[in-house]
């Protein structure tokens, strides 16, 4: 070993931070070049411009009526008897009458 001190990595390392932030400034100068953002979102956009499965999202008044045949469609589900899987004997029940069989099965075992 000799007994002279090792010079420090000083240099190297300032020239590293140096070529690192100089990197990254290139890349968000060609970021800032190249990404042009849609001047429109997907939702505002012409109807005819999107696809027919997202047809309602074309207008205000597209969407409003959707969600009023969403909420009607459920309202219709929450209130109906129906089979969801017959061979299993899965049955969509109203919600009172699925409170009520549910308050009678637990309500019994006290």
């Amino acid at each position: 070993m000799s007994d002279t001190p090792a010079t420090p990595a000083r240099p190297v390392s300032l020239f590293s931070v140096v070529f690192v932030l100089a990197l990254f400034a290139l890349f968000m100068l060609v970021i800032r070049w190249a990404y042009h953002p849609a001047t429109l979102p997907p939702q505002n956009d012409a109807a005819e411009n999107l696809p027919k499965e997202l047809a309602w999202r074309a207008t205000a008044a597209s969407r409003r009526q959707a969600l009023e045949e969403h909420k009607a469609k459920e309202a219709a589900q929450t209130a109906s008897y129906a089979w969801i899987d017959k061979n299993a004997g899965v049955v969509q029940l109203p919600i009172d009458r699925a409170m009520e069989l549910t308050a009678q099965k637990y309500g019994a075992k006290k």
